[in-house]
Formats: C-alpha cells, sequence, structure tokens
C-alpha cells in the first residue's frame, strides 16, 4: 500500500498549476497592493519587463521611481555582490562602518547647503519624512505643519497624517496639519494660472504669519496627486516666504529627485535651496534606501529619536553610492532632460487628435524630464474621467507598456533614467493606440 503524500507536497503541486496573481490572492496582504491590471513579471533589464511566458513589456514607471536607474544595472548588481560577501554588521544603530560614512559625505557633497549638516539614512521616503517632521517639531518647538493639497509625503506616521492624497483616501489627518492649495495652471480657476499662483503663495503667508509652525513641506513636483507641474516661482516663492517668516523649508525629492526631472535636483528649477531635503525610491535602485539631509541642530537631537533597526546597512549603503556615481558618470539628468523632451514632442504629435478641444479624452499633457503626465477628462470639458484612465492604462499593459494613473485620471510617465529613443518611441506608439481604442477610434 503507497502511503500517502506528505500534505506539504500536494499543497506544492496545486501551488504549481496556479498562476502568480492566484497565489498572490492567497498570501499576500491586501494593504499593501495598489494593481491596476493583472501584472505579472519574471524578470528585467533596463527599462524593459518581462512576464513569466516570455513577453516584454517597456516600463513607464520604474516601480513608481524606485528603480530610476532601470532593472539589473551591472554597477549596481556588483556594489550588491561585493558588499554582500563580508559585511560589517547590518546597521548604524550602534556601529559605524566605511559604506555608510561614506555614502553619507558623498550624499552632502551633491546637495547644497551650509557646511554644518547631517544625513539621516532609512529605509523609504516615508521613514525620512517622518523622520524630518518629528525633528522639526522638537527643534522648533511648534507642533503645526504646513502641507499642501494632494500631497504624498508617505504611509507611515506623520509623514502619512500630512499628505493631502492619503487624508483623501481616508487616512486620519495630523491634528496639527494645515493643508493649503497647491497650484494646479490646468484647473486654475477661469484659466488663470498667475491668479491661482497667488492664491497658493496668500495662503501660504496666511499660514505663516502666525508664528506657529514647525516646518513647511512641498513636493518640486506633486506627484502621486496627478504629476502637477507647478507655475515657474512657485518654489521660489515658497522658500522666499519661509525665509521671511523664519520657518524651515522641507523639500521632498523621494520621487522625483535624483536627475528625473532633467537636473540632480528638481528644486534647482526654481533656483532654491531647502533648508532640509529628503531623497528616497531611486536612491536605492530597488533597494530600501532613504536619505534626509538638513542642519546638524535639527538632524543630530534628540539622539535616538529615530531608530531603525538595518537602517545603513552597508549593501544599501554600498548601492545608494554606486547611484550617485552612476547620476554623475553617465549623466543621467541631462538624458533625463533630453528622453523627457522627445517624450512629449511625440505625444504631443500622437495624442493632438485626441485633444479635448478635438472631443476627445486628453485634457492635458505636462511634465519636466521624465515626470510626465497625461491628464485624461471627459471629452469636451476639463472634468477628471477616472475609468477612461484605468482604461488606457490596461489597454497600454496588453499592448506592452507598463503605465500607472496618478490623481485619479492622470496617466504618469516615469520610466527608468537609462530608457533609450527607441523605447521611447514605441511607447508613444502604444500610448496613442491605446488611447484610440479606449476611444472608439475616434
Amino acid at each position: 500500500m503507497t502511503a500517502a503524500p506528505p500534505q506539504h507536497a500536494a499543497e506544492e503541486d496545486s501551488s504549481a498549476a496556479a498562476t502568480i496573481t492566484e497565489r498572490d490572492a492567497q498570501v499576500i496582504a491586501g494593504v499593501q497592493k495598489l494593481r491596476y491590471f493583472p501584472l505579472e513579471v519574471a524578470t528585467g533589464r533596463g527599462a524593459i519587463l518581462i512576464e513569466p511566458g516570455g513577453r516584454e513589456l517597456i516600463d513607464l514607471s520604474a516601480t513608481w521611481t524606485a528603480s530610476g536607474l532601470g532593472h539589473g544595472h551591472p554597477a549596481v548588481t556588483e556594489a550588491i555582490v561585493a558588499a554582500a560577501q563580508a559585511p560589517p554588521g547590518a546597521s548604524i544603530l550602534s556601529a559605524v562602518h566605511e559604506e555608510a560614512v561614506a555614502f553619507a559625505e558623498e550624499l552632502l557633497a551633491l546637495t547644497p547647503g551650509p557646511a554644518d549638516r547631517r544625513v539621516y539614512l532609512g529605509h523609504a521616503g516615508s521613514d525620512a519624512n517622518d523622520a524630518v517632521l518629528r525633528a522639526c517639531r522638537a527643534r522648533r518647538g511648534f507642533r503645526r505643519i504646513i502641507a499642501f493639497e494632494n500631497g504624498y509625503h508617505g504611509g507611515t506616521g506623520v509623514a502619512m497624517g500630512v499628505s493631502g492624497v492619503q487624508i483623501d483616501g481616508g487616512a486620519v489627518p495630523d491634528p496639527y496639519v494645515t493643508l493649503v492649495p497647491y497650484p494646479t495652471p490646468f484647473h486654475a480657476a477661469d484659466g488663470d494660472a498667475a491668479a491661482d499662483l497667488v492664491r497658493s503663495l496668500s495662503a501660504v503667508e496666511q499660514e505663516l504669519s502666525k508664528g506657529d509652525v514647525a516646518c513647511l513641506i512641498v513636493e518640486p513636483l506633486l506627484a502621486d496627486g496627478g504629476l502637477v507641474v507647478p507655475p515657474d516661482g512657485f518654489l521660489a516663492g515658497v522658500s522666499n516666504l519661509c525665509r521671511l517668516y523664519n520657518t524651515p523649508l522641507v523639500c521632498d525629492e523621494v520621487k522625483v529627485g535624483l536627475g528625473r526631472t532633467g537636473l540632480l535636483h528638481a528644486f534647482e528649477h526654481d533656483g532654491v535651496t531647502p533648508d532640509i531635503m529628503t531623497f528616497g525610491k531611486s536612491l536605492g535602485a530597488g533597494l530600501p534606501l532613504s536619505a534626509a539631509v538638513g542642519p546638524s541642530d535639527y538632524l543630530d537631537e534628540p539622539v535616538g529619536s529615530s531608530l531603525l533597526t538595518t537602517a545603513g546597512n552597508p549593501i544599501c549603503a554600498a548601492v545608494g553610492r554606486t547611484v550617485l556615481r552612476i547620476l554623475v558618470d553617465e549623466q543621467l539628468p541631462e538624458r533625463a532632460a533630453a528622453a523627457g523632451a522627445r517624450f512629449l514632442v511625440g505625444l504631443g504629435e500622437q495624442l493632438a487628435r485626441y485633444a479635448t478641444f478635438h472631443g476627445g479624452l486628453i485634457g492635458d499633457l505636462r511634465g519636466r524630464g521624465l515626470a510626465i503626465g497625461v491628464e485624461i477628462t471627459n471629452p469636451g470639458t476639463q472634468k477628471p474621467d477616472a475609468s477612461a484612465a484605468a482604461a488606457i492604462a490596461r489597454r497600454a499593459w496588453e499592448l506592452g507598456v507598463v503605465v500607472y494613473v496618478v490623481g485619479g485620471n492622470v496617466l504618469e510617465i516615469t520610466p527608468p533614467l537609462v530608457i533609450d529613443d527607441a523605447q521611447i518611441d514605441r511607447a508613444v506608439e502604444v500610448l496613442a493606440q491605446a488611447v484610440s481604442d479606449v476611444t472608439g477610434g475616434t
């Protein structure tokens, strides 16, 4: 008589017959899922993702910009292997090691600011922003934080509580946050973008003038809130007001910094030097790594108030050093500027007949470098059309391009900075085809 197979063997046989998506539904927590279509990925290289069956897709998300250097950059792979062979522990919590210290030194060298600054090392933009916001409260003795409507600064702690996107989605707002309007030229009242900018800066000044603000935190481009490119002078205006009212300016570069907008730092487009700046996503080339750079009197005290056991581990720190070197050596900011211009020209030509003034779905096309938004609106209006945006994203995936939706109705184009011209041109063709298919070819 043959013995029955062990239970775990039967489970393995069952799971082998199921798709990755089906298995994912049974084991991965739903609280961390943001899915637009059943994308299954086996491998990747550069700006290409490859499905289990071998189909290749052009990646226009770069995993929400976390894979800013693309998938499998050989220098990153080399750094991981070298650092993992004989690591000096796994933390900077209670010891020091060369990789973390050198990484902090090199990051300071690439960021503007006075000499006496410090670097906080973390795992994600969320914890970097959270640590900074709490540090500002401790240093200033004030609780109130000014942030912007439709902004996003994290998914945990204080950072989550001051994120307009999270609050709109049901998160509990921080009791001391004040949200002010971010200037959005496309949706400006009466089409007057200049007046919209004035209203935003006036709201900022009204709150700063109360004299009880720990800090103001802002994104140089409103990323998850709809890929909004603010008018020229917005960030400079905010910076000037913060200086006037002696309030620290925190610039969140997590998603659009490090070369994506065509300059190394997105805040440089307005000639601004923030008091504190935060980084994440592409800083770790897919590994968990974030950083904040700011004055020592903000980031040194209280000692031990932002502890993460594996922060500053040698593998992530080594990768961070490699990312900084590649950004400079391969001139990726300049490459992003040229690639973004090619994208905008191509999309403008291909999507012109689908513009709202032609009765189509394309309300606005905007961007800076390789941070591009295509706003989908109801035909003939400027009203958001979330269902059409979702349909276009899904159709693009079916045709071989990965693009996600932010702000409810905006296709966010943030590919790896290493995307080449042929891939850009093909992606433009696919997006145009997806729009055509969703609109029935009109």
